[in-house]
Formats: C-alpha cells, sequence, structure tokens
C-alpha cells in the first residue's frame, strides 16, 4: 500500500516563538536553512504523497504564499482564518478535502533528520506497519534519548507488538510521539465540527487496544523557542559531518 494523501497541521499561533512569530508564522521559521514545514513537506513527497491539505491561521497570507511555490506535491489550504479549530477540529475540516483513503497527519513544526541511506524511509516504514483491521491510529515514535528540543518527558509506553498506552500507565518501554501517524478518515466521521484536541481519539482508541507505534530511526526534533533553534541547527550540524 502506498499513503497518496496527508493532512499537515500548521494553523498555531506559536506563542512560545515570540517574538519570531509575531511576524512570520512559526512553520516558515528556518531551521539550518529550511523553513519547519518544508522537512515534513518533503518527507511526504518522499513517501509517494502525491496531495496534501495544510490548514492556516496564523500569517496565513504568508503560509499560502510560501505552499503556492512548493513543488514537491499538490498541497490545498484549509482556511482557519476565522477561528482556530485546534488540532482536533482543524483535522477534521481539512479531511474534507481528501479522500477516505488512509492518510497521513504530521506536525508542521516537528521533524527528523539522520535516516539510514538505502533503507526505507520513516512514513514507508509506517505505512508498511499501519494496520486498518487492527488499528485505530499507528504512530511514528522515538526514544527520549534521540530527541532535541523535547520536554523530557515520554508520552507513550510501548509494548513489544508495538501497542500504545499512556506513559503514566507504564508497563512498558516509554516513547515520544513524533508528529506523524496513519489513520482512516472515517475514524473521526463521529467527531465534533467545532474545536477540539485530537488526542481525545488517542484515548479512545488506547481504550479500545487499537493505537500502536513504530520507532523512528533517525534523531527528532522540535523547534518550540527562539532559544531552540541554535540547538536544533547544532543537532543537524553534527549528523551532517557524520553522514
Amino acid at each position: 500500500m502506498t499513503i497518496k494523501q496527508a493532512m499537515v497541521l500548521a494553523a498555531g499561533l506559536g506563542t512560545r516563538m515570540r517574538p519570531i512569530t509575531d511576524t512570520i508564522p512559526k512553520p516558515l521559521v528556518k531551521i539550518a536553512g529550511k523553513p519547519m514545514i518544508d522537512y515534513a513537506l518533503d518527507a511526504l513527497a518522499e513517501a509517494g504523497v502525491e496531495r496534501a491539505v495544510v490548514n492556516v491561521h496564523h500569517h496565513a497570507d504568508q503560509m499560502e504564499a510560501h505552499l503556492r511555490g512548493y513543488r514537491g506535491l499538490e498541497i490545498l489550504i484549509s482556511d482557519e482564518r476565522d477561528a482556530l479549530m485546534n488540532n482536533g477540529g482543524g483535522l477534521v475540516k481539512g479531511l474534507r478535502l481528501l479522500s477516505r483513503d488512509p492518510v497521513f497527519i504530521m506536525n508542521a513544526d516537528l521533524f527528523w533528520i539522520g535516516e539510514q541511506p538505502g533503507h526505507r524511509t520513516n512514513l514507508d516504514r509506517l505505512t508498511g506497519f499501519y494496520d486498518e483491521q487492527s488499528m485505530d491510529m499507528a504512530m511514528l515514535c522515538v526514544e527520549l534519548e534521540k530527541t532535541t528540543g523535547h520536554n523530557g518527558k515520554n508520552d507513550f509506553s510501548m509494548a513489544d507488538d508495538g501497542r500504545l498506552t499512556r506513559y503514566r500507565d507504564a508497563q512498558y518501554n516509554g516513547v515520544v510521539y513524533a508528529g506523524a501517524f496513519v489513520m482512516s478518515p472515517s475514524l473521526l466521521d463521529d467527531a465534533p465540527n467545532d474545536a477540539f484536541n485530537i488526542n481525545i481519539y488517542f484515548d479512545k482508541a488506547i481504550a479500545k487496544g487499537r493505537l500502536y507505534g513504530t520507532m523512528l530511526d533517525g534523531h527528532w526534533l522540535t523547534v518550540g523557542t527562539p532559544e531552540a533553534i541554535g540547538e536544533a541547527e547544532e543537532t543537524i550540524r553534527t549528523f551532517r559531518a557524520f553522514a
């Protein structure tokens, strides 16, 4: 199976990144010379995605102008200028622009580096891992020690078969959610039309034993503050030096 569609969540205000985000949207902040959202878009294009929805709100005109110039795949805009929908409501709105086939969901400000050349990419492996019959969602996860810029806390516990539970209920190894997952759009058919947090559906999947994860190859970065930019760029330089 090849997943050919995606949604990239990019409408947040980026408040912790101020004052930079007073004048530009956070997904366009450059890390090692490249806007953060382009790391996500490039990964999707490399995995064979042909069409992606991106939601916009903060400095939406700048986002749209940048996305019009991106050539790796077709991009559709989900406009949230009137009201932010949180990640869950934004996802529901954006998925209406796509088909009912399985879809990648990614965050515009979380990305990874250091995949092994000649091996399947992280998104390719996530596609191969996802089993719609037994899983509501399949997440890309990462070990805490392979992160830069994270808050130092694990999000989930992963069983030997990849099944995930909240880390506070830890019975297995702790992992961090790496900002990418696969699901069927039908999973959100009962979702509200207003703003809500997608974590509600993570917990519903956990309750049914249908939230699974597979481990990321490489190193994962999140850049939440202006001070974190330098740390992320140093990590990237280090990886490039040993590539």
